[in-house]
């Protein structure tokens, strides 16, 4: 029996984000008897629960921010250590999601080898690049990714871009790097129901009558240059936007920089958390819209492409690696954008089936959950042992 501990997500039920997802998903797709998995929670119940055959314990966080998750992580790999010491003879992985426990890393993966326990981390996208931290902050961060990747034995990137750079960074000093993607789902066409036509009648908007943008309200995700160039389109079709929208600086400098507000076609339409019901969102939307710039295999990318059928994404090494020719590209210079949406509306039906069937294609190829559930099943089992 191997026993695989799932460090560092939020924990499971899933809410939202994407490690709490792969989590999720890697313990629903569980195939082989062979392994046990172990995954923490940030909650100050402290107990544990069985959930999808998963042994799941609450650890609390002791302070607020990002230094109680710090020592939130550091609280769980202790607790690891201890019951290592009640289990001697189990075989035992670490799995370490982002970059978060920084140099305390390196005390415990001294203790954590001692006892012959592999520790495997990802190192996400790359954080420190984020526009919304400082000089200090960025430094910081970039540290934490050294610390986590030179003290593990193996990186594991969700990205061909992410591993040559981990490769290329941290010559000599990272043990193992491999790739494996994060995941996503083709279904069959969701439909239309009740809550889809309510949330359409309430948005006042059409099927394929919309572009979408689905992602976290930072940046470097590229509103501004994606709403400046969406009202400089001749098109009448709206611009939904779901996001965690914060009426904070972020949302004041985009305002006062796009003058959104005054374009009535740009919808602001909150978050929403409902699988099925953002399915339909997808699936009806003309096109999707992707500004994602600091990153490996994003989430929100991969769900578009399970799901809609014109992609217009900014040509960036990342989101060309996951969608390759099933998906059309912009850059950040002025008109490139407006220019790609009004080609766009040129499309024969017949292409846009097209691209489409590609994206699916791609999905089913490279990222489907159970590809990537046996990839991971495959290197918990078959990895050399410390």
């Amino acid at each position: 029996m191997m026993d695989v501990f799932l460090v560092a997500s939020k924990g499971i039920p899933a809410r939202y984000g994407g490690f709490e997802t792969f989590v999720e998903r890697l313990v629903r797709g569980k195939k082989s008897q062979e392994i046990q998995y172990h995954v923490s929670c940030m909650n100050n119940d402290e107990k544990h629960f069985q959930y999808q055959g998963a042994d799941c314990f609450n650890v609390r966080v002791p302070l607020p921010g990002p230094a109680g998750r710090i020592l939130h992580v550091s609280r769980v790999l202790s607790q690891v250590y201890r019951w290592k010491m009640k289990h001697p003879g189990q075989d035992t992985i670490v799995y370490i999601l982002g970059c978060r426990i920084g140099p305390l890393l390196k005390w415990h993966a001294a203790r954590l080898h001692k006892l012959r326990i592999t520790i495997m981390v990802n190192p996400d996208g790359l954080e420190w690049k984020r526009a919304k931290w400082s000089g200090i902050e960025k430094r910081f961060l970039r540290y934490c990714e050294k610390c986590l990747v030179v003290n593990s034995d193996l990186a594991i990137c969700d990205s061909v871009n992410i591993e040559s750079y981990i490769k290329k960074t941290y010559a000599g000093k990272v043990k193992k790097t491999t790739f494996l993607a994060y995941g996503a789902d083709v279904h069959p066409l969701a439909g239309t129901d009740e809550t889809w036509n309510r949330w359409m009648k309430d948005k006042k908007i059409g099927s394929y009558g919309y572009y979408l943008i689905v992602g976290r309200f930072v940046p470097d995700n590229n509103y501004e240059t994606m709403i400046l160039e969406f009202m400089k389109a001749k098109t009448d079709k709206d611009l939904v936007i779901i996001s965690n929208v914060e009426k904070n600086k972020f949302y004041d400098d985009l305002q006062r920089k796009t003058g959104f507000e005054q374009d009535h076609r740009i919808k602001f339409v909150g978050t929403v958390y409902e699988e099925e019901l953002l399915r339909s969102i997808r699936e009806h939307a003309f096109a999707y819209l992707h500004g994602h710039e600091v990153g490996g295999t994003n989430p929100s990318l991969l769900e578009a492409l399970a799901t809609t059928k014109v992609n217009l994404l900014l040509n960036i090494g990342f989101n060309q690696e996951v969608a390759g020719k099933a998906a059309r590209y912009w850059n950040k210079e002025e008109g490139s954008l407006s220019r790609l949406i009004e080609n766009t509306e040129k499309l024969s039906n017949a292409k846009m089936e097209e691209l489409g069937r590609l994206a699916k294609e791609r999905i089913r190829d490279a990222y489907s959950w159970p590809k990537i559930c046996a990839d991971y099943e495959e290197i918990f089992l078959r990895y050399e042992r410390v």
